[in-house]
């Protein structure tokens, strides 16, 4: 059985350090499902401790220069300015020695070149024990490698100065890369920080409120929380009712009154009352810390695009350090050309060629989409699934509780025989097991008429159908009009009430006990706020939307003009899947659900997107969740998948088209090696800024 691995990595800054410490760690025996995140800094692996061991996986992301350690084996490092980094060091050393060099150059000329030298060649040590290291592992062809090879290559044509220069203009770069990962890792990281890091414990009775850490509450832990104070857990009321806000954590702005019985989230700011929960959730498994994990998976995962960039690079780096040695070399060897003016031309096409900007190009975009996304409550399961959202040409909504409220009233009730009580009281028995929106509608408005409840015994789910069960000797069903003329025949009368009902949009089940007609139940589920707005947008998107319902066609239709969408009626689950097929077909199709009753469809659909991400059914079944529960969010992640891969493009087209510029240039005889390294460098920092635009990134319509 393989044993999962998890290691911190100090110093894994940028995009091309994942591809370096993945290619060195997969070279290992027994090593599989290795996933390297550059923002977490994190490595995971499983391993066969037969053929490999933990200390083997570390030992080799050491040789590559890089420390290690395992997750809170030491508190992570506190914010540092950027000089008290080892970059940050690395770009003042290398400053101070270029700075040296020219006071030398200066003072005394006849060693300007041994002063210059001295400086590139001491800043250059930690990038050539990187490029070493590189190549020991199996990764020669590295950034390092073509920064070391010019340097020296400068130095050998008596270029010293310029090698100093492309050293500390090299410094800068990677140190900028470093803080733009952090700034994309804080923005994530923030989440945490919600949590406070004590709470009010409830021990001795009710009097007693002793402040403990956060960290330390356990399952059915009472704690209190006051007015202004963070939630320290998740948990459900047990006592007062406030107004919680959950900005915070969901992204939702407007503050909601809670009660005894509702849940909250850990980091959410009790904004009035006194109210005191039991913890429902440990630390590790709140909803923040799932979200922070959900989010660093979906980092350390791939999109298509940044695998195409990726293997591209592969070969586009030994590409380049072969096309500048034919640069340097073919001119003097065949057309008379001097060997120091094409040498010279053959370092400066080395140092453009670094792919930098390229191989960030994809991931800096894909990290910064998906943190924008946790913070607006737009979960996504990785690169792949961002990218895919923006593509769909279709999405099929359920009805229940995905564009309705999902919280459906009994609005009328006819009976055909026998007692209004009786009917509710054995429809009521049928469905108090039940979960399902409609069922609870139906005990509860028993409830509400103070009717007793009896048992109920061999209780029967008819998938899509209704349910049935023995009460008091009686076999009662509750089921859809069009299963239950199977059982019982309707006369015409009773077939024109329930067609009239049907009209209005409402839905009906019919109460069977044997073989008579009971009566009718009518009930009417809202539409979600904003839901007919939010059809509009994804149509003004290009993207055609349909409701998915068990319904029938009447009731189907009626919500479907109101929301201006088609509609799939009287579909049994295993239809929808049928209906997900053959959408399927015309182009990429996503599939919105409560990540429950859905989980097939969602599961068959290209994109799954589960509402109401509070659940860990609907974190662990779809691909994306909305932790919102509102319609509107729909279009809005279509707009992030597609602000994401726009960006992603523009970075393609900075990093390539300044390397092209540059190569032009270079030929020419234009361009300098401080101007080459310089081009790297500023297609670097372009393409970083411009992916961490997305952590500002809010949907409009």
């Amino acid at each position: 059985m393989a044993n999962q691995l998890t290691l911190q990595v100090e110093g894994m800054d940028c995009a091309s350090c994942t591809s370096k410490i993945e290619g060195a760690v997969c070279a290992l025996d027994g090593v599989d499902n290795v996933s390297v995140n550059y923002t977490s800094q994190k490595l995971k692996l499983e391993f066969d401790e037969k053929t490999t061991s933990a200390a083997d996986v570390s030992k080799v992301v050491e040789r590559l220069g890089y420390k290690v350690s395992t997750p809170g084996e030491k508190p992570g490092p506190a914010d540092q300015h950027w000089w008290q980094t080892a970059k940050g060091r690395l770009v003042i050393a290398s400053g101070g020695l270029l700075a040296l060099a020219w006071v030398l150059a200066f003072t005394l000329p006849q060693y300007a070149f041994y002063a210059f030298s001295a400086a590139a060649l001491l800043a250059l040590v930690p990038f050539a024990r990187k490029s070493v290291l590189s190549t020991i592992a199996g990764k020669p062809f590295t950034i390092e490698t073509l920064v070391t090879i010019a340097v020296i290559g400068a130095i050998f044509i008596e270029q010293s100065a310029e090698a100093a220069v492309v050293v500390f203009l090299f410094s800068i770069g990677e140190m900028l890369e470093m803080l733009a990962a952090a700034k994309a890792r804080k923005s994530v990281q923030a989440l945490a920080n919600l949590v406070p890091k004590t709470a009010f414990l409830i021990v001795d009775g009710d009097n007693m409120a002793t402040e403990v850490a956060a960290d330390s509450l356990a399952i059915g832990d009472i704690v209190e929380v006051r007015p202004g104070g963070r939630v320290p857990a998740d948990g459900i009321i047990v006592r007062g009712n406030s107004a919680i806000d959950e900005a915070s954590v969901t992204g939702e702005s407007i503050p909601k009154r809670k009660g005894v019985g509702d849940s909250v989230f850990a980091g959410s700011i009790n904004a009035e009352g006194v109210i005191r929960l039991k913890v429902e959730k440990a630390a590790e498994n709140n909803m923040i810390s799932r979200i922070l994990q959900m989010v660093e998976d979906a980092q350390a995962s791939k999109a298509p695009t940044a695998r195409f960039i990726e293997k591209f690079s592969n070969y586009y780096t030994p590409g380049v350090i072969v096309f500048s040695t034919l640069i340097a070399v073919l001119p003097p060897l065949f057309f008379g050309g001097e060997w120091g003016e094409w040498t010279y031309k053959g370092l400066a096409i080395l140092l453009i060629g670094c792919p930098c900007a390229l191989v960030l190009s994809t991931p800096a975009a894909i990290t910064s989409g998906i943190s924008s996304g946790a913070r607006q409550g737009l979960l996504m399961k990785g690169g792949a699934v961002l990218e895919a959202i923006g593509k769909v040409t279709r999405i099929a909504f359920d009805k229940t509780g995905t564009l309705t409220k999902g919280k459906p009233k009994v609005t009328d009730i006819k009976v055909f025989s026998g007692t209004k009580q009786e009917m509710l009281k054995m429809a009521g028995a049928v469905e108090a097991s039940s979960s399902h929106p409609l069922a609870v509608a139906i005990v509860e408005e028993a409830k509400n008429l103070d009717i007793t409840i009896p048992e109920a015994s061999d209780s029967e789910a008819l998938s899509g159908r209704g349910v049935r069960a023995k009460v008091t000797g009686k076999t009662i069903s509750v089921a859809s009009p069009r299963f239950g003329a199977e059982m019982v025949a309707f006369s015409t009368e009773q077939n024109e009430i329930i067609a009239a009902l049907e009209e209005e949009g409402k839905t009906i089940a019919v109460v069977i006990a044997d073989d008579t007609l009971l009566g009718v139940m009518a009930l009417r589920d809202e539409l979600r706020d904003g839901a007919i707005k939010a059809m509009r947008d994804i149509s003004d998107l290009g993207v055609s939307a349909v409701m998915l319902t068990g319904d029938n066609k009447r009731t189907g239709s009626a919500l479907a003009k109101q929301l201006g969408i088609e509609v799939e009626a009287e579909l049994l689950p295993e239809d929808k899947l049928v209906a997900i097929a053959k959408f399927k077909t015309d182009g990429p199709v996503a599939m919105v659900g409560d990540g429950i009753n859905d989980a097939p469809a969602l599961a068959s659909a290209d994109i799954g997107i589960a509402m109401g991400g509070g659940t860990d059914v609907a974190l662990e079944t779809a691909d994306a969740a909305l932790l919102h529960e509102k319609i509107s969010d729909v279009p809005a992640l279509i707009k992030l998948s597609r602000a994401t891969m726009t960006n992603i493009h523009q970075n393609i087209t900075i990093a390539l088209g300044l390397k092209a510029v540059f190569l032009v240039t270079t030929i020419l005889g234009a361009t300098t090696l401080w101007m080459a390294i310089l081009a790297d460098t500023g297609a670097t920092v372009l393409v970083t800024i411009n992916a961490l635009r997305l952590l500002g990134y809010r949907p409009k319509f």
